[in-house]
């Protein structure tokens, strides 16, 4: 590549992109509905006799991101063994991109900027791995919950989130399915690559996940075991601040309709997963089964995703902004 091009790519564009991304966070927040309300609520968070509920939030979002940085570091350890900050950082950045393309895919992009350049290509697959177990916890937690649902009264009859209980049951059933699917496909991975070795047409990408032929039994009961960690965090970070938001949800419910939250945001498409609209209709429809305090829940909602997304966006750009995008070879 000629010299100037990386110039202008690592020290004009790669910052810019920073700028963007940053502006572009802005914007997000600026125009979601009842933000005014939202604030004031947050506003007060941090004081009164609740306040430590707040804070054990805060502390717990270091926990959310520190388990997926020590995860990407683990499925990371064969190919490229990371540090854990430089495993952090990719996390992070991961992040930035992903609040800005649809369904979060630009997450692997982020990650990638860590990544030697002979082995990019191979780490998405990796990458693509640690989402698939996430994406496993989440939909198996998310049966658990609609099946409290479909067991439990509720102010609304028979009727959830506009589906019927005979839809609800479909789903679970579709549910236990791609749970079991998903469990198949990640102890079975080896099948995956013997399959793409035998067709012709993709033959030539098998390099590129030939490295998941790795993962043994108990690397993906690690992997496994860290995404459940993780998903408790934030379940438990939810909970938190809906009590301090005065949405009055015992642990019980708060736990299984969050569960229920995450399978819809999961199984939901959109160009902006994380953007509030989406967040907080779902959380109103099911939350509001147990509170009235809707203001509460659109809170909490806000504060979530400021907390958990924002923020280490913020952080991710700052991270993009510093990191030249192409290596200069000398």
């Amino acid at each position: 590549m000629n010299k100037n091009i990386k110039i202008f790519l690592n020290y004009v564009l790669g910052p810019l992109l920073g700028v963007w991304l940053f502006y572009s966070l802005y914007k997000q927040v600026k125009v979601q509905p009842h933000l005014y309300e939202s604030l004031i609520l947050i506003k007060q968070a941090p004081f009164g006799e609740q306040a430590w509920k707040f804070w054990l939030v805060i502390i717990l979002a270091f926990a959310n991101w520190g388990l997926e940085a020590k995860k990407w570091q683990v499925l990371m350890r064969n190919l490229q063994p990371l540090n854990y900050f430089t495993a952090l950082k990719g996390v992070l950045s991961g992040v930035t991109f992903s609040l800005n393309t649809p369904n979060r895919i630009g997450e692997y992009g982020g990650r990638v900027l860590y990544v030697q350049e002979g082995n990019r290509l191979k780490s998405v697959s990796l990458s693509i791995a640690g989402s698939i177990c996430q994406l496993t916890i989440t939909v198996l937690m998310g049966c658990g919950g609609l099946i409290f649902l479909l067991h439990t009264e509720h102010a609304n009859g028979n009727t959830i989130m506009g589906l019927s209980y005979f839809w609800l049951k479909v789903l679970l059933c579709l549910s236990v399915f791609a749970t079991l699917i998903l469990l198949l496909f990640l102890f079975r991975l080896s099948w995956i690559i013997r399959l793409f070795e035998k067709i012709p047409a993709i033959s030539k990408y098998v390099q590129y996940v030939s490295v998941l032929d790795e993962f043994t039994p108990k690397l993906l009961l690690r992997l496994l075991l860290l995404s459940l960690l993780r998903y408790l965090v934030f379940v438990i970070q939810y909970i938190l601040l809906l009590q301090v938001l005065q949405v009055e949800v015992s642990w019980e419910q708060g736990f299984w309709l969050i569960a229920i939250l995450y399978l819809v945001m999961a199984i939901v498409p959109s160009f902006a997963i994380a953007d509030l609209g989406i967040r907080g209709k779902f959380s109103t429809e099911l939350l509001s089964l147990y509170s009235t305090n809707i203001v509460g829940i659109l809170g909490t909602t806000f504060g979530i995703w400021f907390i958990n997304l924002f923020i280490p966006a913020l952080a991710g750009s700052y991270f993009i902004i510093r990191k030249k995008i192409f290596k200069e070879r000398t």
